[in-house]
């Protein structure tokens, strides 16, 4: 019976197992081959030694992603709190309102911004009729920060207000109880039991901020290079697959290593604070 179960265990797996091969495995593989070869194929450092001048690119898109990350999980965390407060029924339409902007295009939602943010869009010619000078919104790395902010907040407040909905509140009045204040009660209680949903938010957040390459074009006119946007300029402009894949060697590491931080702060995680 043991050895069925196996194999109906393994049958059922093999589909995904033979996708991750396809999709997951074999792109990796082909990135490492190109990032260590020439265009003819032979072994090659070039491209490797390379890639200290791309370091101001690297750090700006790690300082984009966390202030992006950061302002994301100030926002989502008591958003999450409120929505997880409510009844089954305003829960639900919550959580609709916040998938809501994900149902559309990535690229009609981030475009949108421009006719609101530019120097001659809504937000000044309002800011005009109201007797306030216009502010230039528009081609800063404030604007592209916005934009990601935009895009990527759902990916925070979903996790979270996922773990906080499940959370056993009798342990906040619990906590309550003991003598606690809403400060200690936050600090001790509602946010150790949602580490997980934090964690896992801010995974889904710097992700996608640190790889992104259009939110930038767009929002940053081209003043603010990422890394997403000298990896897209490698493929689809100047046709240099090896630096491209140079530089997602590297931006892949840097992810990794992010997660792996993420995963090492999250040991223990659930567990209150007294």
């Amino acid at each position: 019976m043991s050895k069925r179960a196996s194999f109906a265990s393994k049958a059922v797996a093999s589909p995904y197992i033979v996708w991750a091969a396809l999709f997951i495995i074999a792109p990796l593989l082909f990135v490492v081959y190109y990032s260590f070869t020439n265009a003819s194929g032979d072994f090659t450092l070039v491209y490797i030694q390379t890639l200290p001048k791309y370091l101001p690119t690297f750090l700006r898109s790690i300082w984009f992603g966390i202030v992006a990350t950061v302002i994301c999980l100030i926002i989502a965390f008591p958003l999450a709190y409120i929505i997880s407060q409510k009844s089954d029924k305003a829960q639900r339409t919550f959580v609709l309102l916040v998938m809501l902007p994900m149902w559309m295009s990535f690229l009609i939602r981030t475009y949108s911004w421009i006719a609101l943010l530019q120097d001659t869009g809504i937000i000044n010619s309002f800011l005009g009729k109201i007797g306030i000078h216009p502010v230039h919104m528009i081609n800063t790395g404030g604007a592209v920060i916005l934009g990601m902010v935009y895009n990527f907040l759902p990916y925070m407040i979903l996790p979270i207000y996922s773990v906080m909905a499940k959370l056993d509140f009798s342990m906040v009045e619990a906590c309550q109880d003991l003598g606690g204040n809403t400060f200690n009660v936050i600090k001790r209680c509602i946010i150790p039991m949602s580490l997980p949903g934090v964690v896992s938010g801010i995974t889904m957040v710097f992700v996608p901020s640190v790889s992104t390459f259009y939110i930038s074009q767009k929002l940053g006119g081209g003043s603010f290079d990422l890394i997403g946007d000298v990896i897209e300029r490698q493929f689809q402009q100047s046709y240099n697959y090896n630096l491209g894949a140079s530089l997602s060697l590297v931006l892949m590491v840097l992810i990794v290593i992010s997660m792996a931080i993420m995963n090492h702060f999250s040991e223990g995680e659930g567990e209150m604070v007294i």
